[in-house]
């Protein structure tokens, strides 16, 4: 018989050994949220689990059960033999760790397949999650990466993170860029999931002397960022990049790919043009327009970005910022590097 586990058990048992988590919702609900790091073998997927759920509106409970057991009967092997290819302890759970999870959990039993459950399912884990980020507070120093728009501190980020820093990256959490232009060629995360990857991610940089990640705004795209992380951006060492104009049009050009997206570009340059002086928004269209991406790129930096930008030393109250000018973005992790070690040193006093 399958052991029911809670969430708390759950992290504990995370904390002790390799567990594989499997979510048997359908496919869109795991696309909507699951716990991350999670499978998706379905009991159902979309079109069923909606047919099952019009017999129980319009029939009852009994033929909607009826109808599932029809379902779950004809894809039974394909459904263990799944779960039999996964080595080690399991793990499944469905929406409130209801039929769903119970049904996978009963009859991998009778196959000899042993699996916890989780009991309140995702949305008991949607719960901790919640409390945890209503209650979090960072104790390590915060250092923050400032600086004007293509400055490479996302690409500083990502490198550093490569290497083992205790990085957090929220514009990659969020599926967003930060800008007008920051959704596109990307996948954004929707609230709940952007939640459970933060909370997953400041689990695995906690016990770190210390944390990096971007100033970034209240919100990424429709992302809301939690307090506590906009509170230690206003108290944590700020990291000002600059390089030089060349340089940031490069950047982006790397970052964005805008002759791949050109329509999209455009589309929400739309949304922005009427706060740039007629004249020089006219001329913006016109490259973006003609695949004049680097000329349209800088004239977008010098007329909205850089003036929207202020980095002056009150935007960091009464600590002032360290300052990294350098020409490449490749300088510019080695200088962070080195501003990290040394803060770090002296903090030990060595």
């Amino acid at each position: 018989m399958f052991q029911d586990i809670s969430v708390n058990e759950l992290l504990e048992l995370q904390n002790k050994k390799k567990m594989t988590l499997i979510d048997v919702r359908s496919p869109s609900e795991y696309r909507d949220s699951t716990i991350p790091g999670s499978l998706n073998i379905p009991v159902f997927n979309d079109e069923e689990r909606a047919e099952i759920g019009t017999i129980y509106k319009q029939v009852g409970i009994d033929a909607a059960k009826e109808r599932g057991l029809a379902i779950m009967s004809a894809k039974l092997p394909a459904f263990v033999k799944q779960f039999k290819e996964i080595d080690g302890d399991k793990a499944v759970y469905c929406w409130r760790g209801g039929m769903r999870s119970r049904t996978a959990a009963t009859v991998l039993s009778l196959m000899d397949i042993h699996v916890s459950r989780i009991t309140g399912g995702i949305k008991a884990y949607r719960k901790y999650v919640l409390d945890t980020l209503e209650h979090k507070t960072l104790e390590a120093e915060a250092f923050v990466l400032h600086g004007l728009t293509g400055t490479g501190k996302t690409a500083v980020l990502r490198q550093l993170q490569q290497e083992g820093y205790p990085v957090v990256d929220l514009e990659g959490l969020a599926g967003h860029r930060g800008s007008i232009f920051g959704h596109i060629a990307l996948q954004a995360s929707n609230q709940k999931t952007f939640d459970s990857e933060l909370v997953e991610r400041l689990k695995q940089v906690e016990s770190a002397p210390f944390v990096l990640f971007e100033a970034e705004s209240k919100r990424i795209g429709k992302i809301v960022v939690p307090d506590f992380l906009m509170e230690k951006k206003e108290s944590g060492v700020a990291i000002v990049l600059e390089l030089p104009m060349e340089e940031r049009v490069r950047q982006i050009m790397e970052d964005y790919n805008p002759a791949a997206y050109k329509e999209q570009y455009l589309a929400a340059f739309q949304l922005i043009k009427n706060r740039i002086h007629t004249p020089v928004a006219a001329e913006i269209g016109r490259s973006l327009e003609e695949g004049r991406f680097p000329q349209g790129i800088r004239m977008l930096l010098e007329h909205y970005y850089d003036p929207k930008y202020n980095h002056t030393s009150s935007q960091y109250e009464d600590a002032s910022p360290i300052v990294v000018s350098v020409d490449k973005v490749e300088e510019a992790v080695k200088a962070v590097k080195e501003i990290l070690r040394n803060q770090m040193l002296q903090k030990t006093g060595t």
